[in-house]
């Protein structure tokens, strides 16, 4: 007969959680577990893996979220404010700054048609919750807070919800909080099978086999084959976006945009495409050439400004492009997290993902984010 968890002996390879994946959802879980004390392990791949934290842009974003559901813009809503205390309580821990910044953020419209449209989706979302306010600015008035733009946008629309972060120094951040908090972290483990027991989990890696009364699935696209093996769906599929970054400039950007951001360093960031091409993390000059012409468009100074670095990575996306956060029915203990928001949720997953999963209260606002949205007879609330 198995003995209780709490009469096994412990060992180096036993824990309360094990963590599969260690991007930026993985390491906010983990982080946000390993305070509440329990003895955390991250399991991780290698360098060949997908990894979306590492082609990330950034932006810690509210502005247009859940036109179809209300319940994703106030979860990003809560995680936005809640990143100030965040980051300087990763600063406080580690020395690193993960360059946060929330002067709030602007979407840039070609067209009056797109400033219409974009007015019409945010005014459904303040009507609803008035914590969604924002503005609409025409041209003199979004030129007067960003003189750089061009005299042939339409406007923009300005949420002061907005902000935006280094995700190479929060995902840095998290790691090195983590493992001060006495967490362990294990590179090149990447999960392969996760087997039920009586009342724990083991944990089968390319390097070892690991044991623990709970179990956090974040490994990305990896959650299609982990989460069946704990009763849990995993209904994503990769996009792909593409990043090009700039030569340093002198200052000109002092807000997030969707098409360019500018770092504390100088150099800018251009991105927003989204391709369906499988497991496929390259780049593609035609895209390029159109995220590169629409930062112009809207940024007539980056015309003559070095492309130095482009890429392409993976976002992880359910059906309808809202998380899932799920326990198993089957097996307790088991929990799966889904999201392609990574950098916007990180202080929202730390906060207060990780307690429920530590094996406290079940937050409320996690109901619209379960699997069971997909079934035919939910569908219709979600459209």
């Amino acid at each position: 007969m198995t003995a209780p968890a709490q009469q096994r002996p412990r060992t180096a390879r036993t824990f309360d959680v094990v963590v599969a994946g260690g991007g930026l959802v993985g390491m906010a879980l983990a982080y946000g577990l390993a305070r509440t004390g329990r003895r955390v392990a991250v399991c991780d791949g290698d360098d060949t893996a997908y990894r979306a934290a590492r082609g990330n842009f950034g932006l810690i974003w509210v502005q247009g979220k859940g036109g179809r559901c209300l319940p994703y813009a106030q979860w990003s809503l809560v995680s936005s404010q809640r990143w100030g205390t965040f980051a300087a309580q990763l600063r406080c821990e580690t020395g690193v700054d993960p360059c946060f910044e929330r002067p709030g953020g602007f979407e840039l419209c070609e067209t009056v048609q797109q400033l219409d449209e974009g007015q019409r989706l945010l005014e459904s979302l303040r009507e609803r919750d008035a914590g969604l306010d924002y503005q609409v600015l025409d041209n003199a008035e979004l030129r007067r807070r960003i003189p750089a733009a061009s005299s042939e946008l339409a406007g923009a629309l300005y949420s002061r919800n907005d902000g935006h972060a280094n995700p190479l120094f929060t995902l840095r951040a998290l790691h090195e909080a983590f493992q001060a908090r006495g967490g362990v972290y294990l590179p090149r483990h990447d999960v392969t099978e996760v087997i039920p027991r009586s009342g724990r989990f083991d944990i089968v890696t390319t390097a070892a086999t690991l044991e623990a009364e709970r179990v956090v699935l974040a490994a990305g696209l990896g959650n299609a084959r982990l989460g069946p093996m704990v009763g849990l769906d995993a209904p994503i599929a990769p996009l792909r976006g593409q990043i090009l970054v700039t030569e340093k400039l002198a200052p000109f950007l002092d807000y997030p945009t969707l098409v360019a951001r500018q770092t504390r360093e100088g150099s800018v960031l251009l991105g927003d495409s989204a391709e369906n091409v499988g497991l496929n993390d390259g780049v593609r000059r035609d895209v390029m050439s159109d995220i590169a012409q629409r930062a112009q468009n809207a940024f007539p100074l980056l015309a003559n400004a070095r492309i130095v670095r482009a890429w392409g990575a993976l976002r992880i996306m359910t059906p309808d492009g809202l998380p899932v956060y799920e326990e198993s029915q089957t097996h307790p203990g088991a929990f799966i997290a889904i999201c392609h928001s990574g950098v916007t949720l990180a202080a929202a997953h730390a906060d207060v993902l990780a307690p429920w999963m530590a094996g406290g209260a079940r937050p409320e606002v996690l109901d619209a984010f379960t699997t069971t949205r997909f079934t035919a007879s939910s569908v219709n609330q979600h459209v």
